[in-house]
C-alpha cells in the first residue's frame, strides 16, 4: 500500500464496490437514505484507514465489515438519542421491470424484512453479495457453523413466507 499506483487502484476498487455496499447497507438499514448515509460513513472510514487494510485480504470483506460496524454505530447512536426508525415505503425503487417481476421483488424484500436481523445480514452477505461462508463469518465475527445455522433458518423462513404469499 506504499505506492501511489496501488493506492489509486484500491480507490478504483472502492468505487466499483459502491453498488454492493449500498445493497448490503439497505438490507441492514431497511431505508435507502439511512443506507446511503452508512455507506458514506463507511467509505470515509475506509479511506482514512486504508493503511490498515491488508493487501492479502479481500477488499470487499473488509468494506462489508466497515459498513456493518458503521450501521451498528448508527443504531447505538439512535438508541442513545431515542429516535424511531421509519420503515422504507413499500415499492420504493422497484424499477421498470414487468409488474410480475416487481411483485416478486417486493415479496422477497418483504420476506427478508421479516427475518431476524442476524439471519437477514447472513443472507445479505452470502446469498445477495456472494461472499464465501468463511468471509461472511469473519465479517460478522461468528463461527462458520453459526453462519450456516442462520442461513438454514433464514432459507426455511423465506421459503415458508414466500409460499404463503403464493
Amino acid at each position: 500500500m506504499n505506492t501511489l499506483g496501488t493506492r489509486e487502484n484500491v480507490r478504483d476498487q472502492l468505487v466499483a464496490l459502491v453498488p454492493r455496499l449500498r445493497r448490503f447497507a439497505r438490507n441492514l438499514a431497511r431505508n435507502q437514505h439511512d443506507a446511503d448515509d452508512v455507506v458514506q460513513v463507511a467509505l470515509e472510514r475506509a479511506l482514512e484507514n486504508l493503511a490498515q487494510w491488508r493487501s492479502d485480504a479481500r477488499l470487499d470483506s473488509w468494506l462489508f465489515k466497515i459498513v456493518r460496524n458503521a450501521w451498528i454505530d448508527e443504531v447505538r447512536s439512535r438508541m442513545r438519542r431515542n429516535k424511531v426508525f421509519v420503515a422504507e415505503e413499500a415499492g420504493a425503487e422497484v424499477g421498470t421491470d414487468t409488474m410480475e417481476r416487481a411483485t416478486d421483488i417486493m415479496s422477497v424484500q418483504s420476506a427478508m424484512a421479516r427475518l431476524p436481523e442476524d439471519q437477514r445480514v447472513a443472507v445479505s452477505l452470502v446469498l445477495v453479495e456472494g461472499l464465501p461462508y468463511k468471509e461472511a463469518a469473519d465479517v460478522l465475527g461468528i463461527p462458520i457453523g453459526t453462519l450456516t445455522s442462520r442461513l438454514a433458518r433464514a432459507r426455511a423462513a423465506l421459503q415458508t413466507s414466500l409460499e404463503a404469499e403464493g
